[in-house]
């Protein structure tokens, strides 16, 4: 491991592109601390504390959201217009085609209509986010005019920010946008562990302690899990050529134990926050019946019981959709049968694909299960102990292992690439 590390620090190529990642990020945390005018600061700190379902987006904005900075959109429409056109793949073929059968070239212009995709999204979710903080009386007295100002401000810092993933996924370590809500996560800890210690009581070192040790074991099962696989044994089939064999070599085919990530937690999220968006926007309507709608959406989502479960089921449900989206049993059976290739036991073809879709539905029931009980596991501890800084502490946890583990794998794969 210190090899590992001495040969990342002197390596030119390799320092390279460590710096350029540092050096994006800390362009991330300057323009995340720059807010945009017009802002009641008393009045956002008392929209925040009455609203703590919005910290998702305020996770992908980096904490950008909470001081309503250039870049409080962060990276929530490009993930949002990614998730969007993987969902397209399963309703239009030409697309599914692209994502999947034609190479390096067809996930390169899945990535320029994601792109396209973003700005809209962006632009919708902009508006929306400015007319609710207008009517929370946290931007009051805003002209049309700056109302554009700002909505072309934070839509331009959204894309700023897309693009600046990009070139850390180009020039740097690791996915730019896992990055960069890596960071983003990362960049709370501080504000978070004060606020806990400011609040300590010793009366609550119990709670603590075993906040603290579920923290631990929950960090080993998800290492656990996101490592998990499911090996099914493949051979190939001997073929003569000449006086030659070749083949007959035996393998396996990995398949993860959590196929879809972290997406169906994010994806979970975003479903139930528009609900509460549009609730937050009607709730000062001046129509009685949809005024009492709004507010009753949202008296029912601020019981946790009835959030959590809710969550629960969304994420499990959105593991195996999105598992759906991203393997085909089909599309694997027939590239094993084109290369000669076959599972023991199993028929090429047909059989070869359900026996493939049984042994996926089942490993993805685990992972699904996994997922939803690390989805609600904060909210039920938030319950218990009444602490509200842990609301969103498991999907920020998953994600910073998984980041992690990402950004391991692909340094020692840029290491075992100078090593040969």
């Amino acid at each position: 491991m210190l090899q590992k590390l001495t040969l990342l620090l002197t390596d030119k190529l390799l320092r390279n592109r460590l710096l350029f990642v540092l050096g994006a990020l800390a362009v991330f945390r300057v323009l995340a601390s720059i807010p945009i005018p017009g802002i009641n600061a008393q009045q956002l700190q008392l929209f925040f504390a009455n609203n703590q379902f919005f910290g998702l987006l305020n996770l992908f904005s980096g904490g950008g959201l909470s001081n309503l900075s250039l870049v409080l959109l962060g990276v929530g429409p490009y993930i949002t217009a990614s998730i969007i056109l993987q969902l397209l793949t399963m309703m239009v073929p030409s697309l599914k085609a692209l994502y999947q059968e034609e190479g390096e070239a067809g996930r390169v212009k899945f990535s320029q209509y994601t792109r396209f995709l973003t700005l809209p999204v962006a632009v919708v979710q902009g508006i929306s986010f400015l007319l609710i903080l207008q009517r929370e009386g946290v931007m009051p007295g805003l002209s049309s005019f700056q109302f554009g100002i700002n909505l072309l401000v934070i839509v331009a810092g959204s894309l700023l920010l897309m693009w600046l993933g990009e070139l850390i996924s180009e020039f740097g370590l690791g996915n730019g946008v896992s990055v960069l809500i890596f960071a983003g996560i990362v960049a709370r800890l501080p504000q978070d562990a004060s606020q806990a210690l400011f609040a300590f009581n010793s009366s609550q070192l119990p709670v603590y302690l075993g906040f603290i040790a579920a923290a631990v074991a929950v960090v080993a099962a998800v290492v656990v899990v996101t490592e998990a696989e499911r090996p099914v044994p493949v051979t190939y089939a001997k073929r003569v050529r000449g006086m030659k064999f070749f083949g007959g070599a035996s393998t396996y085919l990995p398949l993860r134990l959590n196929q879809a990530g972290v997406i169906p937690i994010i994806f979970a999220l975003s479903l139930l926050l528009i609900p509460q968006m549009a609730a937050t926007f009607f709730q000062t309507s001046h129509i009685a019946w949809l005024a009492t709608a709004a507010s009753a959406v949202l008296h029912t989502f601020q019981n946790l019981a009835v959030y959590g479960a809710l969550y629960f089921v969304l994420v499990f449900l959105f593991t195996y959709f999105y598992t759906a989206v991203t393997f085909d049993p089909h599309q694997i059976s027939e590239n094993l049968q084109k290369n000669g290739a076959f599972i023991p036991g199993v028929r090429p073809g047909q059989s070869t694909m359900e026996h493939l879709g049984r042994v996926i539905t089942r490993i993805t029931f685990v992972g699904a299960l996994f997922l939803g009980v690390i989805a609600v596991l904060p909210i039920a501890m938030q319950s218990l102990t009444g602490i509200q800084s842990l609301a969103l502490g498991g999907t920020a946890l998953l994600i910073v292992v998984s980041v992690i583990l990402d950004l391991a794998r692909r340094i020692d794969a840029q290491i075992s690439i100078r090593e040969y």
